[in-house]
């Protein structure tokens, strides 16, 4: 288990600082790239992963923390839900601020702040519920960003992590290889006039873990019941595990 390595960062602060370099510049159509890119799928792995931690959600007095919280879907999913108080924090500040209009046009019940998810500006064992959707494969140390995650969660708390994995089948992998390699740089390259982004998303996808790996590091974080499921044919998996 390493982290996020874009082509050239020869450590782990150079991979931070072209990851935030990244999405800074694709921040202005970053909405527009993901719905289109994803057919609409991601607002609906989304909805799925509130789903599932719905129960944490209804906790009397509930704290949540999404990280890598990018333009704020998933935080802003959160916040819809009956519950508690939902936070979201993210590194690159033009991402943040897309969160912050959005949450505002929304009327959202949503705290935000500015932060890098290895090194969060908050006391241990401070929320029931820690979630990141599609942004921990960009983290520059996986198993930092897991022992982050349990340090902040109380006991009996809650991670879920929504990202994207390899596909299951040989036909449909194939299908969606070409999709990754051919098509979606350019489309992507075309909407943010950033082509090296979407260049490094299905690379980045390629080396992340398999979900069995990621599934096996969460345990040696001190994770316990760690599960996994595949949604849309394996094009994602969403684990989620106890601290």
């Amino acid at each position: 288990m390493k982290g996020a390595t874009p082509e050239g960062a020869r450590n782990e602060q150079e991979a931070a600082h072209q990851v935030r370099g990244m999405f800074a510049r694709v921040a202005h159509r970053y909405d527009l790239a993901n719905h289109l890119l994803s057919f609409n799928f991601d607002r609906h792995w989304r909805n799925h992963t509130v789903r599932r931690v719905r129960p944490m959600l209804e906790r009397p007095g509930a704290r949540v923390l999404d990280i890598c919280c990018g333009t704020g879907d998933l935080a802003l999913a959160l916040a819809r839900a009956p519950g508690g108080v939902v936070y979201g924090s993210d590194f690159c500040h033009p991402m943040l601020e897309a969160a912050r209009l959005k949450a505002g046009r929304r009327h959202a019940r949503l705290c935000l702040f500015e932060a890098d998810a290895l090194r969060l500006p908050v006391r241990d064992a401070s929320f029931d519920l820690v979630t990141v959707a599609f942004g921990f494969r960009n983290l520059a140390n996986y198993t930092a960003g897991l022992a982050e995650m349990r340090r902040i969660l109380r006991p009996e708390g809650v991670a879920a992590i929504l990202e994207f994995s390899q596909p299951r089948g040989v036909v449909f992998a194939s299908l969606y290889r070409f999709y990754s390699w051919r098509i979606l740089p350019w489309i992507g390259g075309a909407l943010s006039g950033s082509r090296d982004a979407y260049t490094y998303l299905p690379e980045s996808v390629r080396r992340f873990p398999r979900a069995d790996e990621l599934a096996e590091e969460m345990r040696r974080t001190g994770f316990r019941d760690v599960v996994y499921e595949y949604l849309t044919g394996g094009i994602v998996a969403l684990h989620t595990a106890t601290a």
